[in-house]
């Protein structure tokens, strides 16, 4: 079919539909003079084959009727030796064509019951059943019981494929994931898989454990992704020579492979950073230490248990799965260097995938890796204790964000605009805060400090009022209600733009007036908004707490303070 004129896509399925009719004519006028069992199998094997080729040509319905046709002729039968395969494979063929219709209620009953059948069969025969092309060839020609087996065990394979498909669009996705994770691991076991596709699914599933926070399993799926994907370098195309779009594709999946480690370290670096947070979400030395001690516990509980876990592969498949495993931790990091390790992993997984995913051509791609890059510098930073170290880590994030947001056009990437506005005004506020830690530190502020503080202060600002002017409608007016989208966002920054005017260090009385009037006047609106919008209050419950107090305790100090300045105003 690959060689069919551009005109005629189908002209090999309909000269290959001719002969098969031509043989079911021919078979029936045997029929009278024939061994009955045999023939109705042959018939059936006929249907079957017709089936499949109307579906391929896209006539559903006559495919439907002849895999039917097929179904019947075998149901008395169906466990036999004989008919079992083909039996299971008119029904994952009709698994599919519902599927194509979007009945995927009733392509589910179809794979099901295939799925059956093999358990039943396997249960009381296990024999390598016969294929469906046995049923025309000479005794000679006849497959071995491996052959057959292996077949058989391709055809039960694809059911599994199909199942784990139909689950995942039912949204059952624990149970697609396993019948997913089953499908892999059969395809390595019987060698019917291409290593670029295998390698994909492969890289996907590990996405869903990472979901789960199954760190060691969502690891072991990316591990052996990346060492079957080597292999396709050294598998012959089907073509004589690879085209340029062959390579670039291959660089791609290489490329999308290496995005998922990226996750797979920033979630890992993440989950535990949280496991260590304070109540101010500083690291807690007291939960350090406690995890510490339960940490070997739990590798020696999860080494027993791993070895009865469902892993990929021959023995030698095997070998370089653990050997790239070993190259990455599974288990969280409980200091600065185990952190950086895992960042440092992580990093050049960013590098490899910005190689293919470059600003010209995928602009979206190449930010979302720049920002995962920026998240594994914030995640690190967590775990340094060392504050001035911690600050130059935000810096970093700076210098990689910020001329991208300066080269974004809004107008066509306002979602990821908005992305960088929030994210550099939060790493503003960071460093800030961290600079205010350090000057704390001195007997006495100098002024070098001073205007570092303030200056990262008024960038910060600068970026949370750029984000809160790009909710406001072409009228540069405020919406006095907030999609639940932007909501947190745009509170989260009038509360830090408020707390942010209360930091700036001046000597200048008036000045510091006006700074607390604005702080005010943020921490008002905030409240404001809430009482107006009741449900407002769950996304922003300590922020709101906060405010409330400020707005109670702003007025006095300035009324103080303006009392200070009386005789000069």
């Amino acid at each position: 079919s690959r060689k069919d004129p551009e005109t005629e896509p189908y002209r090999s399925k309909y000269s290959a539909r001719a002969l098969l009719q031509e043989v079911k004519q021919q078979l029936s006028a045997a029929e009278d003079c024939g061994e009955a069992p045999l023939l109705a199998v042959r018939r059936a094997v006929l249907e079957y084959e017709l089936g499949v080729n109307h579906t391929d040509t896209e006539e559903l319905s006559a495919g439907e009727e002849h895999l039917q046709r097929c179904t019947q002729l075998l149901e008395p039968h169906r466990l036999s030796r004989d008919c079992v395969s083909l039996y299971i494979q008119a029904q994952n063929n009709l698994g599919i064509l519902w599927s194509e219709r979007d009945e995927i209620k009733t392509a589910q009953t179809y794979l099901e019951s295939a799925e059956a059948l093999y358990n039943q069969y396997m249960k009381e025969d296990g024999n390598p059943p016969l294929d469906p092309s046995e049923h025309f060839m000479a005794e000679e020609e006849k497959l071995t019981d491996q052959e057959r087996s292996k077949r058989f065990e391709k055809a039960y394979t694809h059911t599994l494929y199909y199942l784990a498909q139909v689950y995942q669009h039912l949204e059952m996705i624990e149970k697609a994931a396993q019948y997913c994770h089953t499908t892999l691991k059969r395809q390595l076991e019987y060698c019917g898989y291409y290593p670029v596709e295998w390698a994909l699914n492969a890289a996907t599933l590990s996405q869903y454990y990472l979901s789960k926070q199954c760190f060691m399993e969502s690891r072991h799926c990316l591990a052996a992704a990346s060492v079957i994907f080597s292999q396709a370098g050294q598998v012959p195309s089907t073509e004589d020579n690879e085209t340029e779009q062959d390579q670039q594709d291959l660089r791609q999946r290489k490329a999308e492979i290496a995005r998922c480690w990226i996750k797979y370290c920033l979630n890992l670096l993440q989950s535990y950073a949280l496991s260590f947070q304070d109540n101010i979400g500083e690291l807690d030395p007291d939960r350090q230490l406690e995890l510490k001690a339960q940490r070997k516990k739990e590798e020696d509980e999860k080494e027993n248990g791993r070895k009865k876990a469902v892993l990929f592969g021959t023995s030698d498949i095997c070998d370089s799965v653990l050997a790239m495993e070993e190259k990455v931790s599974s288990v969280y990091p409980l200091d600065f260097q185990e952190a950086r390790e895992i960042f440092l992993v992580g990093q050049n997984y960013v590098q490899e995938a910005k190689e293919f995913f470059q600003v010209d051509g995928y602009v979206t791609d190449h930010i979302e890796i720049v920002q995962d890059h920026s998240a594994l510098f914030k995640v690190l930073a967590f775990f340094e204790e060392d504050y001035e170290r911690r600050c130059k880590m935000h810096k970093r994030r700076i210098d990689m964000l910020e001329p991208i947001y300066a080269d974004l056009n809004p107008q066509y990437y306002l979602l990821i605009s908005r992305q960088l506005q929030f994210e550099l005004a939060d790493t503003y506020y960071e460093m800030m805060d961290l600079k205010v830690a350090i000057g704390n530190r001195l007997e006495e502020l100098d002024l070098h400090t001073i205007k570092k503080i303030n200056s990262l202060a008024q960038l910060a600002i600068k970026y949370y009022e750029l984000f809160l002017d790009s909710l406001r409608n072409p009228d540069k007016v405020f919406p006095e209600e907030l999609e639940e989208d932007v909501l947190r966002p745009a509170m989260v920054a009038k509360f830090h733009i408020a707390r942010l005017y209360g930091k700036l260090i001046t000597s200048d009385s008036k000045k510091q007036l006006e700074n607390m009037q604005t702080s005010l006047e943020y921490y008002t609106f905030l409240v404001d908004y809430c009482e107006k919008h009741p449900d407002a209050v769950r996304a922003v419950e300590t922020e709101l707490e906060l405010s409330k107090e400020m707005v109670g305790l702003l007025p006095t100090r300035m009324e103080r303070l303006r009392a200070k300045l009386c005789p000069f105003i």
